[in-house]
């Protein structure tokens, strides 16, 4: 292959020597790249593709250019012309592999997304199971613990339970535990998390998986990290490091990098810290992983401040926390807010390194909180495998044992259940009750409810009205309105058959009333609805006719008493996971002028239709994560006139997840 070396010495210059060179390097290149490119054409002939069907017989034909995106869609095109599904999976779980080091979140979840489903469709378990890990990775990557959580865990049990136990399964069983220590790892569980790494390096070191053995050191030098053992850290990121460089992995590298790097913080190494993370964010820029580039950033940023150049420290952390907060690095941006909080203290600017420390502390509590609920789903998963492999075992070893015991025991066993059973049905009873009264309150409630909105005198005004439009031969508005007006007692005879409908339904609804009431004002009223475009109001539930109380005060509190220029807008926004915001606005006369009017009125119009509806919110919210809230505002201009009355209403959103053994 180098033939041409020797005679290199004839050149008459070093601008020659070089020539040649590159000229037989880019004839190497073209003939790598040409013999490449014809192996690859003979491997998508589709009578080839239909005679693939195992994974390992796959990869060994493609293993070889799954890192080339352009490769991975012309197989997936000549995949669908031959409707090889095994092969089309294998080729959407590498391409969603090139997605994600790119940071291409959303796109790579669709493609493993399809790629499972062309794996199920197959009944390839080694492929399902591979796709199912692949999807954990991106919502991990992401910072989505409950669904990444749940794809590994579905992984492993569709491994553990496969037969044969085939060498892909049993490595995806190793990059499911690898996946699970790590979400413990991130809910701060470090013993369980080090247990899943050491049963999957167990497996990588059976099958002499070099990437495997890197990367379960590498998790194992976090746990240790994060336990304080700084020593026994850096020696398992070095032995990731070394495997790293043994298969020639460069994003192995900048994660070695940065984790060597915080180790020398820790221990105050910091010129030997700042060395090697510059190197990770040099390697990481030419990856273009943007998980990694942010990471880096800020690591960098930490050496930095340590160092005392605050300037640069400073500019790389907003960097590292730019790039998290656009592509949704959670653990990222506390970490970039924390050292920025540390950093503005140093510079003496208290205020700022307050700010940046309220940014990370909130972002702590949101995931906190999730993990919390994740980690209790978890906990009983973690004790359905387990426990009952132990209890098998115990039970085989153990039965003479316990024979022995519940003869011994049988009297106190009858009397414990016997007290049991006393106990059971005392609980069972105490519930019952309460329940019944829960049931009583809601009823009455519904039934309360149902009296507001069939409030004899607005059915006895609208039917005056409709009737008005017939004595005047204005049949057109008679019929419109008698229309509207049955379609509005159908809906609310409905609505209190039912505890709670759509927001879709609800909104329809409160039209519906507003336009019969307007004829009551000479249609001088302008109603509007605004829903923000981002809520789907037919997937959110609140209570049955919810909103109409408001409406009503609205109506004959605020406008009532209004000559001109009535207006009521109702806004439907989403600010949190948490709620769904309704708002009503009207410009009427205010709550203060009402209620002296109110006053002075011979028949005062009591509403009650608040507190019921307020009973009514705190029950709905009973079955969600958080509580209803309401406040009512009243608006003023510059002068401090009272211009209207503003009702805010946030309806939870997030139910309840009861989980199941």
């Amino acid at each position: 292959m180098y033939h041409f070396l020797p005679n290199i010495r004839s050149l008459r210059c070093p601008l020659k020597l070089f020539s040649v060179f590159l000229l037989a390097l880019n004839v190497y290149t073209i003939n790598a790249q040409t013999a490449s490119d014809s192996i690859f054409e003979k491997s998508i002939n589709l009578n080839v593709l239909n005679t693939l069907k195992s994974y390992s017989s796959i990869d060994s034909t493609f293993s070889k250019f799954k890192n080339d995106s352009l490769k991975m869609k012309t197989l997936i095109e000549k995949t669908k012309q031959s409707k090889a599904l095994e092969v089309e999976s294998y080729a959407l779980n590498a391409l969603g592999a090139i997605y994600r080091n790119l940071s291409y979140y959303d796109k790579a979840l669709k493609v493993h997304q399809e790629a499972k489903s062309l794996a199920e469709e197959a009944k390839n378990t080694e492929l399902q199971v591979i796709s199912l890990n692949m999807i954990g990775v991106v919502y991990r990557r992401i910072d989505l613990i409950k669904p990444a959580l749940d794809h590994h865990k579905k992984a492993l049990d569709i491994a553990n339970t496969t037969l044969p136990m085939t060498p892909e399964l049993k490595h995806s069983i190793a990059v499911s535990q690898n996946s699970m220590g790590n979400l413990y790892l991130t809910l701060k569980q470090y013993d369980l998390a080090k247990r899943q790494f050491e049963k999957s390096l167990i497996i990588e070191k059976e099958a002499n998986n070099r990437l495997g053995l890197a990367i379960n050191y590498q998790n194992l030098g976090y746990t240790d990290e994060a336990k304080g053992d700084l020593e026994l850290a850096l020696k398992n990121y070095k032995r990731s490091l070394d495997y790293n460089n043994q298969i020639d992995s460069e994003i192995g590298r900048v994660i070695c990098y940065n984790s060597i790097g915080q180790v020398y913080i820790k221990q105050k190494k910091y010129d030997d810290a700042n060395v090697i993370i510059k190197e990770a964010l040099k390697k990481a820029l030419q990856m273009n992983d943007q998980f990694y580039i942010a990471s880096s950033y800020i690591n960098l940023g930490w050496s930095e401040k340590e160092l005392g150049l605050l300037k640069t420290a400073e500019e790389h952390l907003k960097k590292g926390l730019e790039l998290s907060e656009k592509y949704g690095f959670k653990t990222s941006i506390v970490d970039a807010n924390q050292h920025l909080s540390e950093l503005f203290i140093e510079k003496r600017d208290y205020k700022t390194a307050m700010s940046y420390y309220k940014n990370a502390l909130e972002l702590e509590k949101t995931i906190t909180n999730e993990r919390n609920m994740q980690y209790v789903s978890d906990i009983i998963i973690q004790y359905e495998n387990e426990s009952k492999n132990n209890q098998i075992k115990a039970l085989a070893s153990e039965n003479e044992i316990v024979k022995t015991k519940l003869q011994r025991n049988q009297r106190l066993f009858w009397y414990t259940l016997i007290g049991l059973i006393i106990l059971g049905g005392i609980i069972i009873a105490f519930n019952r009750n309460r329940q019944l009264n829960n049931e009583k309150q809601i009823l009455t409630l519904e039934q309360n409810m149902l009296r507001s909105q069939m409030n004899p005198h607005f059915i006895f005004n609208s039917l005056n009205s409709i009737k008005l439009y017939i004595i005047n031969n204005e049949k057109e508005n008679a019929v419109y309105y008698l229309n509207k007006f049955s379609k509005l007692i159908r809906k609310i005879l409905i609505a209190s058959t039912e505890k709670e409908m759509s927001l879709e339904e609800e909104l329809e609804t409160m039209q519906l009333y507003m336009n019969i009431e307007n004829i009551r004002f000479s249609n001088e009223i302008d109603f509007t609805i605004n829903v923000d475009k981002i809520i789907n109001t037919a997937s959110i539930k609140v209570p049955s006719l919810i909103l109409q109380p408001f409406l009503e005060n609205a109506l004959w509190h605020g406008l009532s008493s209004k000559k001109e220029d009535k207006k009521i807008v109702l806004s439907v926004s989403k600010t949190s996971e948490d709620f769904v915001t309704i708002s009503i606005t009207d410009n009427g006369i205010g709550r203060k002028e009402s209620e002296r009017i109110n006053k002075n009125k011979i028949l005062k119009r009591k509403s009650v239709g608040i507190d019921i509806t307020k009973a009514r919110l705190s029950n709905f919210s009973k079955r969600y994560t958080s509580d209803y809230k309401l406040i009512i505002e009243d608006l003023y201009d510059d002068n401090g006139s009272p211009i209207g009355t503003k009702v805010i209403v946030n309806i939870p959103t997030r139910a309840i997840v009861l989980k199941t053994a």
